[in-house]
């Protein structure tokens, strides 16, 4: 097979128009082309009614050699790279020589690593706090519509992590050279997803499959010879050892239980604060790290769809528009949006009473009225000094002053773009019905964060108008606050063998332990992190 990229045709090509590219590109006759597939879909909107796709395509000839010949000084075109995914230990031949290895966690992250590590044969050890699924959405749902906070099943905890009540994005800026993402993908169709993820330039899911795929993975798991716990929270570790020979030997549950393992995966998510603190005390290493603070900003997707392609909006390939955007304010802050939900809901993100959390979900659809996307200034350590945990602190202290800001009943504050960056706190809604639920509790915002942080976005919100016209909307609504960016911590570990900085046998892993950001990247670093343990199993 040879691999073509960057083969451009118009975004309303006929089917038999691919081919017939494919053909003239390689300069070969029709006969010659056996079959191909599609390896990626994106598309190229600069010009707005001159839309193209680009497509990176696997092709089968008749002459491969000739064909790879005659266009070796073409970047475009060369041999398809291995795409399979090989283990990297035979873990059938380790099982009994150690204790099961145990994952703590079963999001993204824990999901993957669970997951090897039951393909090699290794049976893991699965503990997760929160709920299955679906009574976890039960939960959360309920949250939503009752006000009725469940601190150990919601948006944050539970079968399939954060990630569960998100877009769904699978797409992510990581370097992956041995195509681990691919993987991920794989596995997601096997468990249900479209198949149109594998090529498509930003494939997403949505809520209500991503139940179903984690479900199934989970069966796969089990069926594999892995168990997992749910309901069941680690409280504590067992460490044994000083310094350079300082090794985890267990785990202890809040059943008072005690799991005697020499490998465990802490593949948390980035709110599982109580459990950085029990980490912390137990002299496992930790620094503080950079995240971001800011709003979710409602917008009509149809304004953005429009913006971003133009007489094209609408168009079934294309879908929901979604945008990318950042400015650098005068006060030396950065201002960008994250996690963009086109089509989709603000929703409720909080794991603790008395606090205010804003998140972004999707359906496949991404059919719903509105576009959000968080718009978040960054911050770094030195906005909130000391304690490795500092940042923890500051996060609680901000989703407690939304909560009041709220109403002190889980609605969210909210106000209007325009009354934001004059100052004026808003008493109405206008054209942009707000999707956050319980609801949205207009007020001033202007005390809901820092002030250099209001500062940088009362200026970015009238600056993203040059980058996307109509951006600047007077009654497109904000509501706080966004606090869950990433990890205000990383759980420190060594680049050769993925083992925490002081604490052998430990694997921090995923966006808690600050290695990674989304479904795609954790769920990679999960694969990273089971791969480790099996090595190191096999070194010992």
């Amino acid at each position: 097979m040879l691999r073509i990229s960057e083969l451009k045709l118009p975004l309303d090509h006929a089917e038999a128009d691919l081919p017939a590219a494919i053909v003239t590109r390689l300069g070969i006759a029709p006969a010659e082309l056996i079959r191909f597939t599609v390896h990626k879909r994106s598309y190229d909107a600069r010009r707005k009614s001159e839309i193209v796709l680009i497509y990176a395509l696997d092709v089968e000839v008749a002459q491969e050699a000739a064909a790879l010949a005659r266009h070796a000084r073409d970047a475009h075109i060369g041999p398809s790279p291995d795409l399979a995914y090989h283990f990297v230990a035979d873990g059938a031949a380790l099982r009994g020589k150690f204790p099961r290895p145990v994952v703590v966690g079963l999001g993204p992250c824990g999901l993957f690593a669970a997951l090897i590590l039951a393909q090699m044969g290794l049976n893991p050890i699965v503990l997760e706090r929160g709920k299955v699924v679906r009574e976890r959405t039960v939960d959360t749902f309920g949250f939503w519509r009752k006000r009725k906070l469940n601190p150990e099943s919601n948006v944050q905890f539970g079968e399939g992590g954060a990630g569960t009540f998100s877009d769904g994005k699978l797409h992510s800026q990581i370097k992956d050279p041995r195509h681990l993402g691919r993987k991920v993908l794989t596995e997601f169709v096997k468990a249900g997803a479209p198949e149109e993820i594998l090529y498509v330039s930003k494939p997403h899911i949505g809520t209500f499959r991503l139940v179903k795929m984690v479900e199934q993975m989970r069966e796969t798991i089990i069926a594999l010879g892995g168990e997992i716990r749910f309901q069941t929270k680690v409280t504590d570790l067992l460490v044994e050892g000083e310094g350079a020979a300082r090794r985890v030997r267990g785990v202890v549950l809040d059943s008072g239980e005690e799991i005697a393992s020499g490998h465990v995966v802490v593949a948390l998510g980035h709110s599982a604060r109580d459990t950085f603190e029990m980490l912390y005390q137990r002299g496992v290493y930790i620094e503080a790290k950079p995240f971001s603070i800011g709003f979710r900003v409602e917008h009509p997707q149809s304004l953005i769809d429009v913006c971003r392609f133009g007489p094209n909006a609408g168009n079934k390939i294309l879908g929901a528009a979604d945008y990318k955007i950042v400015h650098h304010a005068a006060n030396g802050r950065s201002v960008y949006s994250f996690c963009m939900c086109p089509g989709g809901t603000v929703v409720a993100a909080s794991s603790e009473e008395g606090r205010v959390v804003t998140n972004g979900m999707s359906q496949y659809s991404r059919a719903e009225r509105n576009a959000n996307s968080a718009i978040v200034v960054g911050i770094t350590p030195a906005d909130y000094p000391g304690h490795p945990l500092a940042g923890i602190a500051f996060q609680r202290e901000l989703e407690s002053r939304a909560f009041v800001l709220g109403g002190s009943t889980y609605d969210a504050p909210g106000q209007l773009m325009g009354d934001f960056v004059r100052g004026v706190p808003s008493t109405a809604f206008g054209s942009v019905v707000p999707s956050f639920k319980p609801a949205v509790h207009l007020t001033d915002l202007g005390t809901a964060l820092p002030d250099y942080a209001i500062t940088a976005l009362r200026e970015a919100f009238v600056a993203f108008d040059q980058q996307i016209k109509g951006y600047f909307k007077e009654d497109a609504v904000l509501t706080g606050v966004e606090t869950r960016t990433s990890s205000p911590i990383r759980i420190k570990r060594r680049d050769d063998d993925l083992q925490s900085l002081n604490t052998r046998g430990l694997f921090p892993a995923g966006e808690g332990a600050g290695y990674a950001g989304g479904i795609l990247s954790a769920a990679v670093d999960g694969i990273k992190v089971a791969e480790a343990v099996a090595l190191d199993m096999a070194a010992r």
